[in-house]
């Protein structure tokens, strides 16, 4: 191949909105088109003749390359995690081809991955806030049908203990008007879901409100033996949100991860991160978005539970509410933003919320 048509190869690959790994029959890279190398952070100069195992984020793909390198058949395995080292995880579709020559022997393998992270951060998006609609449903639903009942309950509560006769039924009384107010809390908090798209909006500093978080926290007794290191991308501007629910969602997220770390000496981490490569929809625009990590070094979340821990009032704590996951979420939600969990028992948990970089008009 002559170096004009190389310099042609070279530009139809780059061209191309899939990102392409070629490797040799050796499973050595040939090359990257410029798709790849934005997926993968990497480049075809620093990474040409490795094996493909050397490839950044090549966990996803590299024993499928090896597969087809051995029998000669196609794969393709969709939504698939990206790990990457100095950005978030890609979600993507993975497609690996055997390389042929004109006598159909095999040269190695083509490696197509597709981006799929926006797609799946709407659809999570999109299936929080209908869940948010439901549960707004729900607790007006529950508000209508429970207050009334609970007000007659205080009530005559109290008639008894003002009649009571000795100190057995005064207290007995007391119990019952002290757990009515127990109720009448939980569903005050319940009700926040029935509340609507309730923002109020305003020019805010992210980092500000992080700090006056952390401020918080640190004066729970739980924090004593906790370190908190902070990490805060310095280029994130001031953003449109709503300062009072962004505090109890990260409050929320905080008093979890203090929970969870309660057992021994521990670290809890907050980054922040501008994601310009990964867009939300607002109103119809499809903007930037700013991702906070919190991750605790605690024993994780149990597999058993681990698709019951947004239900509202499931909870594993000796008294908890169940409502601290489900209300940040409905929180994010409300931003038009999304928040997920990545966990693995033994080893913490780590929770991100994307919120979408709205900026003042």
């Amino acid at each position: 191949m002559s170096s004009s048509d190389a310099a042609d190869l070279r530009s139809v690959l780059d061209a191309l909105l899939d990102g392409v790994v070629v490797v040799d029959d050796e499973g050595a890279i040939r090359q990257l088109n410029a798709e790849a190398c934005r997926i993968l952070g990497s480049s075809s100069e620093t990474v040409r003749g490795r094996p493909v195992e050397h490839l950044p984020g090549s966990e996803c793909f590299a024993k499928g390359v090896r597969t087809v390198l051995a029998d000669g058949a196609s794969l393709v395995e969709h939504e698939l995690v990206l790990p990457r080292r100095f950005d978030g995880d890609l979600v993507v579709d993975v497609a690996v081809s055997p390389l042929l020559d004109d006598a159909s022997r095999r040269r190695g393998a083509v490696v197509l991955l597709r981006d799929r992270t926006l797609g799946t951060a709407l659809r999570t998006a999109l299936a929080e806030r209908a869940q948010s609609v439901v549960l707004g449903s729900m607790a007006a639903g529950i508000a209508h049908e429970v207050r009334n009942p609970l007000a007659g309950i205080r009530g005559a509560a109290e008639l008894l203990g003002a009649r009571a006769a000795g100190d057995r039924d005064r207290q007995a009384a007391q119990l019952i008007v002290r757990e009515v107010d127990r109720i009448a809390a939980l569903l005050d908090d319940f009700m926040v879901f029935s509340r609507g798209d309730l923002l109020r909006l305003a020019p805010l500093n992210l980092h500000r409100v992080l700090d006056d978080v952390l401020d918080v926290l640190a004066t729970d007794p739980l924090a004593a033996r906790v370190s908190v290191t902070r990490r805060f991308d310095p280029s994130i501007p001031e953003l449109l949100a709503d300062g009072d629910r962004l505090m109890q969602l990260f409050l929320n997220l905080g008093r979890n991860a203090l929970e969870a770390m309660e057992a021994r000496p521990a670290t809890l981490q907050i980054r922040t991160r501008l994601r310009l490569d990964h867009r939300l929809d607002v109103d119809g625009e499809r903007v930037a978005t700013v991702a906070v990590d919190v991750e605790d070094e605690g024993p994780g979340i149990p597999d058993s539970v681990r698709e019951q821990i947004m239900t509202p009032f499931f909870t594993t704590k000796r008294s908890g509410t169940g409502l601290g996951l489900p209300l940040a979420r409905h929180f994010a939600a409300l931003h038009g933003g999304s928040l997920q969990i990545e966990s693995k028992e033994g080893h913490g948990t780590l929770v991100r919320v994307s919120l979408p970089l709205r900026r003042a008009s």
